[in-house]
């Protein structure tokens, strides 16, 4: 199982393509991926971003790695999540 972490913000206009982009790997790569998004705006998130050293959304961390700094593209996103399973 590989897990996906999208730190995302409410007020980010990107954070939504790189949802579509994980939700659309998922669809691709089926049950291997599990993909959790996490709104840094919720004061329980905070302290996670932090601690992966999180300065801007959306950010994207396949297991505990940050990956991706922005939206990917849905096939820059699965060719490293394939690399993962």
């Amino acid at each position: 199982m590989v897990n996906v972490e999208i730190f995302t913000s409410p007020t980010c206009p990107h954070c939504p393509g790189a949802v579509m982009a994980a939700d659309e790997a998922r669809k691709q790569l089926g049950d291997e991926i599990d993909v959790k998004v996490v709104d840094v705006s919720d004061n329980e998130n905070v302290q996670k971003a932090m601690d992966y050293g999180i300065s801007a959304v959306p950010t994207i961390v396949i297991d505990g790695e940050v990956e991706f700094i922005g939206a990917p593209s849905i096939s820059d996103l699965i060719a490293r999540l394939e690399e993962k399973i």
